[in-house]
């Protein structure tokens, strides 16, 4: 296992680097947490262990991560049910979009058109590793 990341963005290059590493990562409904009075999003997710599966290993494996949004005025989403915490959501992308410099827009993009638009006084975002997926059995499998 390569060793935990943890990287932050302040701008929209950082953040390109952040979102190669979040690329098809699952996300559970119930692990989007929006702390309004925080100014804060939270996603945990099981992304892809990426520096392993470019090495050529076999079986890539999945590291729990979380996923931290920082300075955030307004969060929105589109076509994700999070009254069903079954159903998992497929990482696809993050973009940033700058509006009145420094702030702008950031778009969590999920697979099946679900997305998260959020509202930043300016871009702070940090992705970090908080160890391997501990589930056994299929879980890399599918990745």
């Amino acid at each position: 296992m390569a060793p935990q990341l943890k990287l932050i963005a302040l701008d929209a290059d950082d953040l390109a680097v952040i979102s190669a590493h979040v690329q098809d990562a699952r996300v559970a409904p119930a692990d989007i947490i929006w702390r309004q009075a925080e100014k804060r999003l939270v996603v945990g997710m099981n992304r892809l262990d990426w520096e392993q599966a470019l090495s050529g290993e076999t079986k890539p494996s999945r590291l729990v991560a979380a996923l931290r949004f920082d300075r955030v005025l307004a969060c929105k989403s589109r076509n994700i049910d999070l009254s069903r915490p079954e159903n998992t959501l497929e990482l696809v992308g993050i973009e940033f979009h700058e509006h009145e410099a420094p702030g702008g827009s950031a778009l969590l993009m999920f697979a099946e058109g679900g997305a998260i638009r959020l509202d930043v006084e300016c871009l702070e975002c940090e992705l970090t590793d908080l160890g391997p997926e501990d589930l056994a059995g299929d879980e890399a499998e599918g990745a």
